[in-house]
């Protein structure tokens, strides 16, 4: 019998089919690493140039709060050489800024709270509960935010001089909160809907009636979310001037910050006492520093919250 020859692979053959081109242009290393390192200078550049845009002009009120209105007027962009305080003074007493300021306080601490209250109350019921209409009634809070407020305000005006409210805090209050609730209503509802409905369902079978699930259960879990909304609340009615300007003219004593600071503007042009100005524009810019700083964690887990189940 003739011994049966199978021919074998050699080791080069081998290596000659491994060594077969491949298919498509061949990719330069490092390409990716240079085009990541091309966007992040970009993205750099841009945030540094965005930082700049945005505290600049901030930071340029709060210098200048702290020089001589001489000074200001000879070169605006200058350094303080000698701090000079009496600017805050001047705002605080000779320019009523102090009184201004307690109005605003005292119209935010009853509009913020009844803001929140009412708002988280009547997102929850739209979140949690599929009564009939509930959609409509969500389209009608989320079309609340599209409707410009200048074009209620002659209405609103005869409305509330009807009823006594006119140049009255109360009338303030309540006029913030009815501006605010909208917008409001529509964060708070998606946020309720982010929340474990299992553990309302739980509350529910041992017992705990609806409002006790919603003010000890439900309301603490949204936390994040009643921070972030207040943040923002807080922002566009401590910085409301048309409302106020409309319905709270008559007098001077009730005008709030807003009010205070335009006719502070106008007074100060003409008397050329900028440091006053400037004073005064830091006293109202500082409540709003502070409270974003000390809640900034919470905005952020507020606004990213239901983002990533």
């Amino acid at each position: 019998m003739s011994a049966i020859r199978t021919d074998q692979p050699t080791g080069d053959a081998g290596a000659d089919l491994d060594e077969r081109p491949t298919h498509g242009p061949a990719r330069p290393a490092g390409g990716g690493a240079k085009d990541g390192a091309a966007l992040n200078v970009f993205s750099g550049a841009f945030l540094v140039l965005w930082s700049v845009m945005a505290a600049g002009p901030l930071l340029w009120v709060m210098v200048n709060s702290l020089r001589e209105s001489g000074k200001i007027q000879g070169q605006p962009f200058g350094w303080p050489t000698d701090l000079s305080f009496e600017n805050f003074a001047n705002a605080w007493s000779d320019a009523n800024i102090g009184q201004y300021a307690l109005n605003s306080v005292i119209v935010l601490a009853g509009s913020l709270p009844g803001t929140m209250l009412l708002g988280s109350m009547a997102a929850y019921v739209i979140a949690r509960f599929g009564f009939f209409g509930s959609r409509a009634v969500y389209l009608l809070f989320a079309g609340g935010m599209m409707f410009p407020i200048i074009l209620a305000v002659v209405p609103l005006f005869f409305v509330m001089d009807t009823m006594g409210l006119l140049d009255t805090k109360l009338g303030l209050v309540l006029v913030y909160i009815a501006y605010s609730l909208p917008f409001t209503t529509f964060f708070m509802t998606a946020f309720f809907r982010t929340l474990p409905g299992s553990v309302a369902e739980a509350a529910t079978i041992d017992g705990a009636s609806h409002s006790r699930t919603f003010f000890q259960i439900m309301l603490p879990m949204a936390r994040p979310g009643l921070i972030s909304i207040g943040i923002f609340n807080f922002l566009g009615q401590w910085n409301q001037f048309f409302l106020p300007l409309a319905l709270n003219s008559e007098s001077r004593d009730e005008a709030l910050l807003t009010q205070g600071l335009a006719e502070l503007s106008v007074s100060q042009g003409y008397e050329g006492d900028w440091g006053a100005l400037f004073a005064g524009l830091t006293i109202a810019m500082l409540p709003i520093l502070v409270v974003y700083m000390v809640f900034q964690r919470q905005v952020q887990e507020g606004l990213t919250a239901g983002a990533v189940k």
